[in-house]
């Protein structure tokens, strides 16, 4: 499947970009999953000026999709219309040391890096992020977090660029953070973020981060190609425990499996597609529903087109998701 090449509609304008342009990129050369259809036009911007004269002049009835290292993301077979973006660690990885314990860094780093920047300048309190997989802008975006810390309680400034192409700085307060989601303006894409920390031992810090990484490797599939933690967890309940209690351990469809070390992960187990990805989803969702009345909202954030004859039913049974989720 592909789309028709947006690039000739651009030609008035396209010459004064000068980062990455793709038509029809494969999203399944990207996404951790290792799944998903083609992006329409895929723009990686050199850097923040780059990406303002990019969406200043991008057509406002040209749809835009922003994905950062797609770690806790599931692109459907179909693939994205419009133009997706993705920032590149060239021109967004960037990490400065600021007065007061604080950080700078740029929103294509991974959040492992944060945590490793943070502890070589003896900040703490970022330590979480070692065991986040992903990259800063999904962390910000949904307010990513583990081990008792989340990201809103850590940072306090954001800067991005407007779907018009211009810069605005942002608090945590404007982004109105709840559990695994923000309330912040939309169409605005994340260029770098101010964290506050507090004072810590470099050396301590970095024996917590490795107790963190020995824990998670012990007890997630951190090797596998997956998405991360699937489901949200209810209040009061652990996802994985309902569907262990469920039988979804080791629950299969077509090469898509619920991991039997930790089962609020799906694998891909070497080819399968989106289809049997969200299909596994739903059939978990609908078993936990049925065993304990409870209904999963997804954590893996799901976007794009079905192949025509291969959509999913929420719980199986209910209506076919449409748009992006």
């Amino acid at each position: 499947m592909s789309f028709p090449d947006l690039l000739p509609q651009f030609s008035d304008w396209i010459d004064g970009v000068r980062g990455r342009l793709v038509p029809n990129q494969m999203l399944s050369e990207i996404t951790w999953f290792r799944v998903g259809g083609p992006a329409q036009l895929f723009y990686q911007p050199k850097d923040e000026e780059d990406l303002r004269y990019f969406l200043k002049h991008l057509p406002k009835d040209i749809k835009v999709t922003v994905i950062g290292l797609a770690s806790n993301l599931l692109i459907r077979d179909g693939g994205l219309d419009g133009v997706v973006i993705r920032l590149s660690a060239k021109g967004f990885g960037s990490v400065e040391v600021l007065d007061d314990h604080k950080l700078r860094v740029g929103t294509a780093l991974p959040d492992v890096k944060v945590a490793s920047a943070a502890a070589d300048a003896g900040i703490d309190g970022l330590t979480f992020y070692r065991g986040i997989p992903g990259g800063i802008g999904g962390a910000l975006y949904m307010n990513a977090g583990c081990y008792g810390t989340e990201t809103k309680d850590r940072m306090v400034e954001l800067r991005g660029v407007t779907r018009d192409g211009e810069v605005v700085t942002l608090t945590n307060a404007d982004m109105g953070y709840k559990y695994r989601k923000n309330n912040g303006p939309r169409d605005i894409i994340f260029t770098s973020a101010i964290y506050q920390g507090f004072a810590g031992d470099p050396d301590d810090i970095k024996s917590r981060m490795k107790e963190i990484t020995e824990r998670r490797e012990s007890s997630q599939p951190t090797r596998s190609r997956t998405g991360g933690s699937t489901f949200k967890n209810p209040e009061g309940h652990s996802s994985w425990k309902l569907v262990d209690a469920a039988g979804g351990r080791g629950l299969q469809v077509g090469n898509a499996q619920v991991s039997e070390l930790h089962c609020n992960f799906l694998l891909n187990l070497g080819d399968a597609t989106a289809h049997d990805i969200e299909t596994l989803g739903e059939t978990v969702r609908n078993k936990v529903r049925e065993n304990s009345g409870i209904e999963f909202k997804w954590e893996i954030r799901r976007m794009g087109h079905f192949v025509p004859g291969k959509e999913v039913r929420e719980f199986l049974d209910g209506d076919v998701f449409t748009g992006q989720v």
